[in-house]
């Protein structure tokens, strides 16, 4: 388990409030799906992903990106809450 100092934590914090959640979200996934094509697959749901145009302007695309990043942001919101979770895991379950 990783253990981040308040500096660590500071700087992590700081650099995500700067990201563009929808943007780099969906130029994420979009990517996901053009470089490793067999993923699409899993997102057949999401209309058209024929092309890259058609991956990286497809609208469900980008508001997944964003779904997945903002959950993400949660975690780096309360990496202290995590951390303690985790600890406490480990000691119920003996590890």
């Amino acid at each position: 388990m990783v253990h981040f100092t308040a500096d660590e934590k500071a700087a992590i914090t700081s650099i995500w409030d700067k990201v563009d959640l929808e943007k780099v979200g969906g130029e994420t996934l979009g990517r996901l799906l053009i470089v490793y094509p067999w993923t699409q697959r899993f997102f057949d749901k999401f209309g058209n992903l024929s092309s890259a145009t058609a991956i990286m302007g497809n609208p469900r695309i980008r508001a997944h990106g964003k779904k997945v990043l903002t959950s993400l942001g949660l975690a780096v919101q309360n990496m202290a809450i995590f951390s303690e979770k985790k600890r406490i895991e480990e000691e119920w379950m003996g590890h």
